[in-house]
């Protein structure tokens, strides 16, 4: 069964989190040279997913009970982490979102895959600061998680501007 959450989220610092609930969330040392480059930081308990914009973006968050179909050429830019979730609740939130009030779901304790994919990120770029006031230029950012052993990160397609 697939559980899908929507949510209007702050991309504070061009970034959002997707974390263990119970993590302390930390990316500071993950933001590497070539994380910032994939829009995508990973540490065992936490990701940071790399925005084009600085401002409110529209996020679906979709539990599955398995790997989805590729349809990344859907998207702008595509990337995919491994997360461990100890007990299960997983939280999504802006990067300056204060965590107890987040949005969490249940998810399958243990390792998860999670797959970001991201569209209109001309138009919002284009946008810039006033990229949130229409739906016409929001970043879309969809998050898929679903159970799956520890994998390397990737790239599935690159967004270029």
């Amino acid at each position: 069964m697939t559980t899908t959450a929507e949510l209007t989220l702050f991309a504070d610092y061009f970034q959002l989190h997707v974390s263990d609930a119970d993590s302390d969330g930390d990316l500071s040392d993950a933001w590497t040279p070539r994380a910032v480059a994939d829009h995508l930081a990973v540490a065992r308990d936490a990701l940071g997913i790399g925005t084009a914009v600085n401002v409110h973006v529209t996020v679906t968050v979709s539990l599955l009970p398995q790997e989805p179909v590729d349809d990344s050429s859907e998207f702008d830019h595509v990337v995919e982490a491994s997360l461990h979730v100890s007990r299960g609740r997983l939280s999504v939130q802006g990067c300056t979102d204060y965590t107890p009030e987040a949005a969490a779901c249940e998810v399958m304790p243990g390792w998860n895959r999670v797959r970001a994919s991201r569209s209109n990120l001309a138009r919002a770029t284009e946008a810039d600061v006033d990229s949130d006031e229409s739906p016409e230029t929001t970043e879309k950012v969809r998050i898929q998680v679903w159970p799956a052993p520890e994998a390397a990160s990737r790239v599935i397609k690159r967004w270029t501007t």
